[in-house]
Formats: C-alpha cells, sequence, structure tokens
C-alpha cells in the first residue's frame, strides 16, 4: 500500500506541475511491468495446475533423447534430478494422484542408476511424510553436482532459452550445480561417478578432510618384533648352513684349485635369499615401507604363547599376489531361512560363530565337525567334559555350543584377535562378552539407545567399538561397563565399524551413504568420504594402514586413500549387497563377499602402485582388475576373513 500511495502522489504531483509527457510515460511504464508480471505468473504457475511439471518434464525428456549420440548421455543426467523434485513438488502442493501417476510414468527411466531411492520415495503420499523422511530432507536441503562437457552444456541453456521451460529451468536453477570442463564429452562408463548429491555434506567434507592423519602402523607391535625375529633367526640359520658348506668348500678347493671360489660365492648367495628369508622380505615390503606411530590407547600386552602363535603363522605364511590365489575353506550354514544375521571366523579359522534371530549365538569348533561325539558311559558315570554336558540336550549331542543371553535377534558377533572371546550384539540394544574358554557370559555392557548393528574387536584386543541404529559409534573396554567414547555426526544408522591397524582410529559406515574416519583419543571425525548411492555395509583396511575398502548395498567396492580422503578405485563388483571385505596379509589382494553368491578377488597391489607413480595427478583413478571370482551357487557370502597363513575362510547361509 505504500508503493501504491507514493505512485498516487508522485502523479498528483506531475499533474498539478503540468508534466503531461512525463505524466503519460509514468503511467505507461506502470501499466507494462504489471502487465509483464502477471504474464510471469501465467506461465509460470497458471492457477496452481499440476500439468505443468508433466508438460515441463516430459518435454526435457524427450529433447534429451533425442539429441545426438556424442552428447545424449550427458544430457540425460539432468533428468533424475528433474524428476525427484518434479515428484516432491507435486506432493508438497497436494497433488498426491498427480504425483504417484507422474512417478509411475517416468520411473523406468531412473530404475537402473537409482532404484533404491525410488523404492524409498514410492511411499510418500502427502506433505508431512516429505517431512519426515531423511532421504527428501538431504535432497530438499542439497543440490546435485552433474559434470557435463562445454558444448553439452550450452546446448541445455539453448533448450532452456528457446522453449521458456520456467517449471524446469527453476528446478534447474535452485537444485542442480554443474561442472562444466572443456573437450570431449565424458565416457559413458563414467556416469556412476558424475552425477552426486553435494550441498552442506560436501562442504563439510572438505573442512574435515583437511586434517591430518597419521597412517602407519604401531610402533614395536607384535607382528613387527616377530618379523624381526624370525628374519634375524633365518638370517642366522642361513649364515650357519652357509658356514658348514664354505668348510665343505674349502676342503674341495684344496684339491679342485681355484675351482672353489665362484662356487663358494654362489651358494652363498644362493642360501641368504633361500628358504624362509626371501618369503619374509617379499611379503612384508608393503608393511615394511609404512611409517610408524605412536599408540593414543593404552594397549594390552600379548602373552608369550600368543607370541609364539603368531611367530608359527607367520613361518608359515604363504605369499599371494595375482599369480598365487589363496586357498579357500568356506563354510555353509543349512536350513537358516529368516534365522541367521551374522556369522564370524576366527583368526586362525579354528572357531566360527552364527548369531541368529531366536536371541541366540551358537559356536563350532571346526576341529570337532563331522567327529562322532563321544557318550557318557565312556567317560564314565561323572566323566563327560564341561563342554559336553553345555552341549548336552534331551535329544542327544549339539554339534555346536550355545550361548544364551540375548533378548532379541543377534546382528553381530566378532572374535578377539586370538580367539579367547566373543563379543556379540543385539536389537536389545546391549553387548555381551562371552568366554570361549569357560563357554559362559562374562559381561553386559549397556549404552546404546536402540539396536546395535555391528561390532568389532581391535587388533590388539581389550578395545572394541560398536556401531547402533541411534546414529552413534561407540569404543569400549573389557574391563569397563561404560563406552570410552561417543562418536556422533552420522544423519543415520551407523550400520558397520571397522579399526585401523594402529588403533588409533576406527571408521564407520553408515545409511546416510557416507564413512566417516574417527580420532579414538579425541572422538572427533578426521575423515569424511562421499561417494556411495546406498548404504554402507562392510568396511577392510589395509595391512600397512594407508587404504580402506567400503562395499555398499548396490554392490559398489570403493578403496579410500586416508591420507588425502580421496577414493582411488571405484568399482561396480557385484550385483546385490556387499556383506563383507576382506584384505590378504601383505595387502596384495582383495576379498569380497556377497548377497549374489560369489566370492571375488581384485588386485589391489597393481593399483596401488600405478597410484603412487601418479600422485601428481590429483584426479587420477585405478579401478582394481578382478582376478578371479567364486560363485557358491546359491549361498550369500555373510564373511570373509585371510588367516595370518594367508589362507582364505568364508562363511554363507543356505536356506533348505
Amino acid at each position: 500500500m505504500e508503493d501504491e500511495e507514493m505512485e498516487r502522489k508522485v502523479q498528483q504531483y506531475l499533474h498539478r506541475k503540468g508534466f503531461r509527457l512525463t505524466e503519460l510515460a509514468l503511467q505507461e511504464e506502470r501499466n507494462r511491468l504489471s502487465t509483464t508480471s502477471l504474464s510471469d505468473v501465467s506461465l509460470s504457475r497458471p492457477d496452481n495446475d499440476p500439468a505443468r511439471y508433466y508438460d515441463g518434464y516430459n518435454k526435457l525428456r524427450s529433447w534429451a533423447y533425442n539429441s545426438l549420440d556424442q552428447y545424449k548421455h550427458e544430457l540425460l543426467r539432468v533428468l533424475y534430478p528433474a524428476f525427484i523434485h518434479c515428484f516432491m513438488d507435486l506432493v508438497s502442493e497436494g497433488h498426491t494422484l498427480e504425483a504417484r501417476q507422474f512417478f509411475l510414468k517416468f520411473r523406468e527411466d531412473h530404475e537402473l542408476m537409482h532404484s533404491r531411492d525410488l523404492q524409498k520415495l514410492e511411499g510418500t503420499l502427502s506433505p508431512l511424510h516429505l517431512e519426515e523422511m531423511d532421504l527428501a530432507q538431504s535432497l530438499r536441503e542439497n543440490k546435485f553436482r552433474i559434470k557435463l562437457c562445454e558444448y553439452s552444456y550450452e546446448l541445455l541453456l539453448q533448450y532452456l532459452q528457446k522453449t521458456q521451460a520456467l517449471v524446469m529451468l527453476g528446478i534447474i536453477n535452485e537444485r542442480i550445480i554443474f561442472e562444466v570442463s572443456a573437450g570431449q564429452p565424458s565416457l559413458i562408463s563414467d556416469d556412476a561417478d558424475v552425477v552426486a548429491l553435494v550441498g552442506t555434506s560436501k562442504d563439510l567434507a572438505k573442512q574435515i578432510n583437511q586434517k591430518e592423519v597419521h597412517w602407519g602402523l604401531l610402533e614395536d607391535s607384535v607382528e613387527e618384533r616377530m618379523e624381526k625375529a624370525l628374519s634375524d633367526s633365518d638370517r642366522a640359520e642361513a649364515e650357519s648352513k652357509d658356514a658348514d658348506a664354505e668348510d665343505n668348500n674349502k676342503k674341495k678347493s684344496s684339491l679342485g684349485g681355484k675351482q672353489g671360489g665362484p662356487l663358494n660365492k654362489k651358494l652363498k648367495k644362493d642360501k641368504l635369499v633361500g628358504a624362509t628369508g626371501k618369503n619374509t622380505k617379499s611379503e612384508t615390503s608393503m608393511i615394511s615401507a609404512a611409517p610408524r606411530v605412536k599408540p593414543e590407547l593404552t594397549l594390552p600386552a600379548a602373552p608369550v604363547e600368543v607370541e609364539q602363535s603368531i611367530l608359527e603363522d607367520l613361518r608359515n605364511r604363504a605369499q599371494l599376489n595375482n599369480l598365487a590365489l589363496p586357498s579357500v575353506s568356506f563354510y555353509t550354514f543349512l536350513n537358516t531361512h529368516n534365522g541367521l544375521n551374522c556369522s564370524s571366523i576366527s583368526n586362525d579359522g579354528s572357531l566360527i560363530v552364527g548369531g541368529f534371530s531366536d536371541s541366540s549365538v551358537k559356536v563350532w569348533d571346526m576341529a570337532k565337525i563331522g567327529q562322532p561325539a563321544k557318550t557318557s558311559s565312556s567317560q564314565g558315570e561323572n566323566g563327560s567334559s564341561q563342554d559336553e554336558r553345555l552341549s548336552s540336550t534331551s535329544e542327544g549331542k549339539r554339534p555346536y555350543t550355545l550361548f544364551q543371553g540375548h533378548s532379541g535377534p543377534v546382528y553381530s558377533a566378532a572374535f578377539s584377535p586370538f580367539g579367547d572371546f566373543l563379543l556379540s550384539s543385539s536389537s536389545d540394544s546391549t553387548i555381551r562378552l562371552w568366554s570361549t574358554k569357560l563357554n559362559a557370559n562374562l559381561v553386559c555392557y549397556k549404552g546404546h539407545n536402540y539396536p546395535v548393528w555391528d561390532v568389532q574387536f581391535s587388533p590388539v584386543g581389550h578395545y572394541f567399538a560398536s556401531a547402533s541404529h541411534d546414529r552413534t559409534a561407540r569404543i569400549w573396554s573389557m574391563d569397563k561397563i561404560q563406552p570410552l567414547r561417543i562418536m556422533a555426526g552420522h544423519l543415520a544408522d551407523v550400520d558397520c565399524v571397522q579399526w585401523h591397524v594402529n588403533c588409533n582410529y576406527i571408521a564407520t559406515g553408515s545409511s546416510d551413504k557416507t564413512v566417516r574416519l574417527w580420532d579414538v583419543q579425541t572422538g572427533e571425525c578426521i575423515r569424511m568420504f562421499i561417494g556411495h548411492r546406498s548404504m554402507v555395509l562392510s568396511l577392510a583396511m589395509s595391512p600397512d594402514g594407508r587404504y580402506m575398502a567400503s562395499g555398499d548395498e548396490d554392490g559398489t567396492i570403493m578403496m579410500w586413500d586416508l591420507s588425502t580422503g580421496r577414493c582411488v578405485s571405484p568399482l561396480a563388483g557385484h550385483n546385490s549387497c556387499v556383506w563383507s571385505l576382506a584384505f590378504s596379509c601383505e595387502g596384495a589382494l582383495l576379498a569380497s563377499g556377497s548377497a549374489d553368491c560369489t566370492v571375488k578377488l581384485w588386485d589391489v597391489a597393481s593399483s596401488t602402485k600405478a597410484l603412487k607413480m601418479d600422485d601428481t595427478k590429483a584426479g587420477s583413478t585405478n579401478r582394481l582388475r578382478l582376478l578371479k571370482a567364486l560363485p557358491t551357487k546359491s549361498t550369500p557370502v555373510y564373511n570373509l576373513r585371510f588367516s595370518r597363513r594367508n589362507l582364505l575362510f568364508a562363511s554363507g547361509a543356505l536356506s533348505l
């Protein structure tokens, strides 16, 4: 009203002073502006007509599909953000029926790349649903980043200007950020990497990833000391054998003159590089090159018998590479339909545990599988062992040890590094510690408010980490009933957790499609990895501590460089959920297990070697080379583990 009053007074003043031409010009300008504003409103939102979204998107879709093949795949990238926001705008304006028809009409265009998001949005029927859904809020608050070549970008601008597609222009202007590059269009195979949701999360990731990460191995670790002792003993053994050989050669040379000289040198060289010394050096070359860091946690001392066991494993370790693949031992659970939720294997492969929906935890000893159970008569009246008493039932002997204590389905189970303890987590929001020697529950840890999806021991034992539906990860020690640290920051469930090899960091994968790295001492997030298109279900750390692999619900595997925070090798590895990942002991191979009933082996050594050579190129990425796919016919793979001897153990569930 103030503007109208001011215009009226100005017009009265011009009329009173006799400025007739100025008065007419002012009136014409006011009429023209009002007409233009009315026409803009009628073009952009005519009577709140929902058909404008259908027409605008349909025309943009037809134009993109009819473009030149050279640029078509780039222009089609614009359709998904336009489709999503047209649908959500229709829902927010209350046009539920039109939104449903629009969604069903064009859903097929995006089913291949975005099936998970479409399944979540399919049930959106009211503006209230949009406000309550995390995915919808994320789509509204952030923008899509789309990469186009310069010519594709100019074609899109020309189309929007000529057609006056105001609805599409508004959505594209408000919801999309274009990264325009000079030169030729990108490859069709890169489509999965050039459309990403960014916004506050990307800005936060840039800020977080500037922090320093000490990714090396622990100083004076058990394996490092054992490897040194092993190499020293092997060297001493080789030198003693060499001394005996020299004495023999001297005797021979006294008879044969100078012929013993070259023979002696050759024999000495063969002895020094022979036996186990050669294997040890080549196996640990990647690990020995890693920097050493100090521990931030007070680490427990390893018992003498454990060190002896590690030494024995190192002596018998097989070297793996792209030409020497591991032997695989596969354990299958039968008749477990809707019963088995998780499984895990001890470091040496001697024990395997399953967590079940009936709140039970069952442990199998692989050495006893297939052996006939001993009867109590052979032991005498009271001669049965404790294991047999715990396993006995009225129906006979169980082939497993049963642990009962949880009051809800068990979602995760993990052995300690030395196999003497077992952790389990459940929907009852508790974590329980079991003794595999006493076959008893020792502690019940309470701290989470919702179901605990994953729990993992640290590489040295004593400490463990948990991931929960309450969007937090927590660090615990076995001797305290309260958590030591709480890691909060994820926007959805924390689905998996993994320790770094130096125990100074833990990594978490979440349903918010991100992976985060946390400092165990401060509880601070120091890395945020963005790139997955669905919930992250599995994580694995390389033996040298520099790289991390993550697998998601769509079957994608990504390997990250912890020092830079960027993805070094994205790949579509499987056709379904990647439930388990494991690096070989020297880091040359990566094994992945999936719900698509396959175990796949990937060549890590060649990719990381090429990456180090191209460190000067910030944008260089290498895709892991698939070495072998091992199908299991009809058994999804729940868990993978390399033993210290580099044998691969796997477990899966088969429903009969």
